[in-house]
């Protein structure tokens, strides 16, 4: 028997490429999707991400996704309190689930931030990408035939004008070498459309761009009809 684990899933491209890991594993079987969704919004929480595409890519993938609900502007005591939650609804589901998986690549404060919160509710953590040349897995997830867009860009580190932009090889070129090719730092974040995870295609079209708080663009992904 494979050893049940949820993803932590933000609908990017390092949460496709933690996926395909951890079916590649055969000690493990992923039987859900855990995400972050701002009431109100209903959105993902910090790429921006409309609920109708995020439930798209779940269906296309073929598994359970499961929500963080919470409020616009939640403090930290409110996202544990929320993940707590979430995390005891998952274990009342699959009563032999020990671990959550992460995407996490290499930031040591984050990792011990998330194996301090599952530790809280008796669980483990999961980094299957932990370690990776982030320059080598941005290359690894385009010639895969993943599909991605820029959703959400700190233009603080990078220039608006990449928000909506297709991940592909020319846009790995064009990065600043300041910035990371997996915005691992928080200088992009990305919705995945397509790839080797995924049954068939998520039809979406790129909106309007914004920029919020002075800080983030935003672009606004739309579902679309399929072709």
């Amino acid at each position: 028997m494979r050893e049940p684990v949820v993803l932590s899933w933000s609908g990017g491209k390092d949460s496709s490429l933690a996926l395909a890991e951890l079916r590649a594993d055969p000690r493990l079987e992923v039987v859900g999707l855990l995400t972050s969704v701002t009431r109100g919004y209903d959105r993902i929480s910090i790429h921006g991400v409309r609920r109708a595409l995020l439930e798209a890519q779940a269906r296309a993938i073929g598994l359970p996704l499961y929500e963080i609900a919470l409020e616009p502007e939640c403090s930290n005591d409110a996202y544990e309190a929320a993940f707590r939650s979430a995390a005891e609804r998952l274990r009342a589901v699959y009563p032999s689930l020990e671990r959550i998986a992460f995407g996490d690549l290499f930031l040591a404060d984050v990792r011990a931030y998330r194996e301090r919160l599952v530790a809280l509710i008796g669980l483990g953590a999961e980094f299957p990408l932990w370690g990776r040349d982030t320059g080598e897995l941005a290359a690894h997830f385009v010639a895969s035939g993943y599909r991605a867009r820029l959703v959400c860009v700190d233009t603080t580190q990078l220039a608006a004008s990449f928000a909506g932009r297709a991940f592909d090889a020319d846009l790995l070129a064009e990065l600043p070498p300041t910035v990371d090719p997996c915005g691992e730092r928080g200088e992009f974040h990305t919705f995945v459309s397509d790839g080797p995870i995924f049954a068939e295609a998520v039809p979406h079209v790129a909106g309007e761009v914004v920029v919020r708080d002075g800080r983030f663009a935003y672009c606004d992904l739309l579902i679309a009809a399929s072709a």
